[in-house]
C-alpha cells in the first residue's frame, strides 16, 4: 500500500490544525506553515501527474480494509491533474495573500489550508458519502474565508451562499439515502456494478437519484438555474480568496464527471442518459446567462465571476457531446479557464489598489496609477481570457471546435462558443478603454507592490506556457479521457476480487 496518497489530504488537514492549536504563535510562522504545506503539495501535484501518467491505477485502502467495505482512495490521471491544478493554484493565492490580506482577519491560514484539504479529499475520493463529507470541509472552510476580513457585502454573500449550499447537502444525503437503500452500497466501484445489475422495477429511483446528483453538483458548478448566489460570493470574496475559488465550481464539473461516466455508465440502463440529457440545454442556458452578466457587470470582479459561470457553460457543453476528443478538449480549458479566472481577480485586486475612488467598478473614471503597466498586464490577460492567439485559451477552443465536429450539436457550439469570445472582448475592450485609453497618470500614484504584479505576471506567463507546450498536455489529457470512458479499469483496480474481465464491465 502506498501511504503517500493519504498525503495531499492529511497534510493540509495536520498543518492548519496545527495552526489552530498554536494561533499565539507568531504570524511569520504561521505563514511559513502554510507556504511549507502548500510547497509540498505542488511537489505531490507532480508525483501524481506522473504516477498517474503510467495508465495504472493507484490504490490506497485506509486501516487495510478493502473496498466496498473500507475508505478507499483512488488516483488516475483525471484525480491527478485536479491534484496539480489546485496546488499550483493554491500555492499562487497563498503568495499573494501573503501581501497583507492574511492578516485582516483571524485564521486565515488555517482555514486555507482545510480548504485545500477539502478539495484534494473530493479529487481522491472513491467513496460516494466520503465525497459528501469532503464536499461539508468545502463549504465550512469557504464560507470561513468568504468572510475573512468582515464586512456588511461578505456577510450578506456568505449568507446566500451557505443558505443554498445546505440545501445542496441536503438533497446530497436524500440521494446517497436512496442509492444505499436500492444497492447496499456507497463505494463508487461496487455501486457501478450494482446499478448496471438493477432490477427494471429499480429505474425510476436510480433515475431520481441521479438528477438528484445533478442538482447537487450543480450548485456547487453554478449552473443555470442554480448560479445566482456566485457573482455575489465571488466578489465580494478578497482578492486571494476569490481566486482560490475559481476551481470550485470545477469540484462540480469533476464530481459529474466522475459520477456519470463510472456510476451510471456501465450496462444498457438509461439512468445516465436521462441525466447526460439535460446537460446540453443547461449549457446554452448557462452560457447565455454567463454572456448577459459579463456585458451588464459593473465591477471587474462581478466581470470575473460571470466569466466563471461562463466557462461553466463552455464546459458542460464540451462534456455533453460525449465523446473522447471533447472530453480531452474541456479538460484542456478546464485547466486554461481556472488560471485565468483567478488572474482576473488578482489583477482587480492590483487594479482597485491604483484608483483613488471606485475601485474596482467601471462607474469610476478617474485616472489610474501606473497605467502602462498595469494596462499592459490587463491587455495580456484578456488576450489570454478570450481565447486570443498565442494563449492556452485560443489553443483549448480550437481543440473544442475541431472535437465538436464529429458531433451533430457541433454547428451550434460553434455559433455559441465565438458568441462567448466576442462578448469576452467586447466587454474586456470596454474596461480597458475606460480605464486606460486616456491621457495622464495620478499626479502622486499609489505604490505598487513588486511581489503581487510579478505573481500575477508569472501565473499569466503559466498559461501561454500551457499553449507552447499543448502537445504533450493535449496528450496526457487525451489518454485521460480514455481512461475516463473506460469504467472498467478503475472497478477493476477497486475491486479485484470481484474476478471478472474489463470487456465485462465496460460500457
Amino acid at each position: 500500500m502506498n501511504h503517500a496518497l493519504i498525503l495531499p489530504i492529511l497534510l493540509p488537514l495536520l498543518t492548519g490544525a496545527g495552526q489552530l492549536l498554536f494561533y499565539r504563535a507568531p504570524f511569520a510562522l504561521q505563514r511559513l506553515l502554510g507556504f511549507a504545506s502548500t510547497a509540498w503539495l505542488v511537489l505531490m501535484g507532480i508525483w501524481a501527474l506522473s504516477t498517474a501518467g503510467s495508465g495504472d491505477y493507484l490504490i490506497y485502502q485506509a486501516g487495510d480494509w478493502p473496498a466496498p467495505f473500507g475508505i478507499v482512495l483512488v488516483l488516475d490521471r483525471l484525480a491527478a491533474i485536479m491534484l496539480a491544478l489546485t496546488a499550483v493554484l493554491g500555492f499562487c493565492c497563498l503568495l499573494y495573500a501573503s501581501s497583507g490580506t492574511d492578516q485582516r482577519g483571524a485564521h486565515f491560514h488555517a482555514l486555507f489550508q482545510f480548504q485545500l484539504a477539502g478539495l484534494n479529499g473530493a479529487f481522491l475520493t472513491g467513496d460516494l458519502f466520503n465525497l459528501f463529507v469532503f464536499f461539508e470541509i468545502l463549504l465550512i472552510a469557504s464560507y470561513a474565508l468568504l468572510l475573512h476580513g468582515g464586512g456588511r457585502a461578505r456577510s450578506r454573500a456568505g449568507l446566500h451562499y451557505v443558505i443554498i449550499n445546505l440545501v445542496g447537502s441536503a438533497l446530497f444525503l436524500i440521494a446517497l439515502g436512496t442509492l444505499y437503500g436500492l444497492s447496499g452500497t456507497l463505494n463508487m466501484a461496487d455501486l457501478a456494478l450494482r446499478v448496471a445489475e438493477a432490477p427494471p422495477e429499480d429505474a425510476p429511483l436510480l433515475a431520481a437519484a441521479s438528477l438528484i446528483l445533478l442538482v447537487v453538483f450543480g450548485i456547487k458548478a453554478a449552473i443555470l438555474p442554480l448560479l445566482f448566489w456566485l457573482p455575489r460570493a465571488y466578489s465580494a470574496a478578497s482578492a486571494p480568496v476569490a481566486a482560490l475559488f475559481a476551481i470550485m465550481t470545477k469540484v462540480g464539473i469533476y464530481a459529474i464527471l466522475r459520477i456519470f461516466l463510472l456510476v451510471f455508465a456501465l450496462g444498457e440502463s438509461p439512468v445516465a442518459a436521462t441525466a447526460w440529457g439535460w446537460l446540453w440545454p443547461l449549457a446554452l442556458l448557462t452560457l447565455a446567462l454567463g454572456g448577459i452578466g459579463v456585458l451588464g457587470s459593473d465591477s471587474l470582479r462581478t466581470l470575473t465571476a460571470y466569466l466563471v459561470i461562463l466557462s461553466v457553460g463552455t464546459l458542460l457543453a464540451t462534456i455533453s457531446l460525449g465523446t473522447a476528443a471533447s472530453l480531452g478538449a474541456a479538460l484542456f480549458y478546464l485547466i486554461h479557464s481556472t488560471l485565468m479566472a483567478a488572474v482576473f481577480f488578482l489583477l482587480a485586486d492590483l487594479l482597485g489598489q491604483q484608483r483613488e475612488t471606485g475601485y474596482d467598478r467601471f462607474s469610476a473614471t478617474g485616472p489610474i496609477g501606473h497605467r502602462w503597466v498595469l494596462g499592459t498586464l490587463f491587455f495580456v490577460s484578456a488576450i489570454a481570457m478570450a481565447g486570443l492567439p498565442p494563449f492556452a485559451g485560443f489553443v483549448s477552443k480550437a481543440w473544442i471546435l475541431q472535437a465538436s465536429l464529429e458531433s451533430a450539436q457541433g454547428l451550434w457550439l460553434w455559433g455559441v462558443l465565438l458568441a462567448s469570445a466576442l462578448l469576452v472582448i467586447i466587454a474586456a475592450s470596454r474596461t480597458g478603454s475606460s480605464w486606460f485609453w486616456r491621457p495622464g497618470d495620478m499626479a502622486k500614484p499609489y505604490p505598487l507592490e513588486r511581489g503581487p504584479l510579478t505573481l500575477v505576471s508569472i501565473m499569466v506567463g503559466l498559461n501561454g506556457l500551457l499553449a507552447i507546450f499543448g502537445d504533450p498536455v493535449m496528450g496526457y489529457l487525451e489518454l485521460t479521457a480514455e481512461q475516463l470512458r473506460a469504467p472498467g479499469g478503475y472497478i477493476a483496480a477497486v475491486l479485484p476480487e470481484v474476478g471478472i474481465s474489463l470487456e465485462e464491465i465496460s460500457p
